[in-house]
């Protein structure tokens, strides 16, 4: 994608190590029962790249070493990924905490009708997309018909307990904007949102993510086609915050693509720049548990002005 180019070039990005590893996020494929503007990963319903059964396996070995928390599901649509369940389990019989990355209208797919109470049977934490708690934005965002979707998935997990305080099940949302601006601040919009969606549709949740648009992929290249990149690019960078570095998930966290590869983050996965770990050109993860990734560098690029911005952005949310 030509939206990509400007951001492969040298930058003045300051360099990253790693800490501690703690995090797993595997992205299962790139398949997805939805096609949103705001997508990194450019994914959508004609996507055919799926992780194999081998892979998880590799996977499961890995986790069963014992140093990794949490296993982070994303997609696409992970759920769609034949072997999501058995994933799921095997890494909670571990007792390693999951999260899955969930859009909400998978719950209302056909074949996907006891997803909801298999998620909540498991334990599993479910950070959900919710760019907006106004109908018409969300379905400009995500498409047609996807708000009342989304809500009415929101109301199923409610009824098993997900959002309640007593429940110890969980469920997050995701805020990002509509366009080529930065997210407002997150404990304000978390308090509009609460409030929102409790009266006018008796929902809860526990805390909303603002995250930060990426210039990448389906929305790089819309920013490049409105003139807007340049412009957008300025704006993360005019916008850099220093105290965000010490937080930025890729310390923390390895991102794993559906062949098993390893990169720094997400954003890096999509842009082909695998993770320099022992200045390996490609490290798998059948791999990594003779690897020690502390202190090892990070692959930084323009786009990772994304994550350092204002309040700064991971997949956890602001960071300041």
């Amino acid at each position: 994608m030509h939206a990509t180019l400007p951001l492969l070039e040298a930058t003045d990005f300051p360099p990253l190590q790693r800490a501690l590893l703690e995090t797993l996020q595997v992205n299962l494929g790139y398949l997805c029962n939805q096609s949103c503007l705001h997508c990194h990963v450019n994914a959508g319903p004609t996507r055919k790249e799926l992780m194999h059964r081998d892979t998880i396996n590799e996977i499961l070995s890995y986790l069963a070493q014992g140093n990794i928390k949490t296993l982070d599901l994303t997609g696409g649509a992970p759920e769609m990924n034949p072997h999501f369940r058995d994933l799921v389990r095997g890494a909670r019989t571990l007792g390693i905490k999951v999260i899955d990355r969930c859009n909400l209208t998978i719950l209302s797919e056909e074949g996907y009708d006891d997803l909801a109470a298999f998620l909540a049977e498991q334990q599993v934490e479910i950070v959900a997309s919710l760019p907006c708690y106004l109908e018409d934005n969300v379905n400009t965002q995500r498409g047609k018909g996807v708000f009342h979707r989304s809500i009415e998935g929101l109301k199923k997990l409610n009824q098993l307990g997900y959002g309640s305080t007593s429940s110890g099940l969980t469920i997050n949302l995701v805020y990002n904007p509509q366009g080529a601006v930065l997210p407002p601040p997150q404990a304000a919009l978390e308090r509009a949102y609460k409030t929102h969606l409790k009266e006018h549709y008796e929902i809860q949740f526990n805390q909303l993510f603002t995250i930060t648009n990426m210039p990448i992929k389906r929305f790089g290249s819309m920013l490049i086609s409105k003139g807007l990149f340049e412009e957008y690019m300025t704006l993360l960078r005019d916008s850099y915050n220093s105290d965000t570095l010490d937080d930025v998930m890729c310390r923390s966290t390895v991102s794993v693509d559906w062949q098993g590869y390893i990169y720094d983050c997400d954003f890096n996965q999509m842009l082909d720049l695998p993770a320099p770990l022992d200045q390996k050109l490609r490290t798998h993860i059948s791999e990594l548990n003779m690897i020690d990734i502390e202190g090892q560098s990070i692959t930084v690029k323009a786009h990772c002005y994304g994550c350092t911005a204002g309040q700064g952005s991971s997949c956890g949310g602001a960071l300041d």
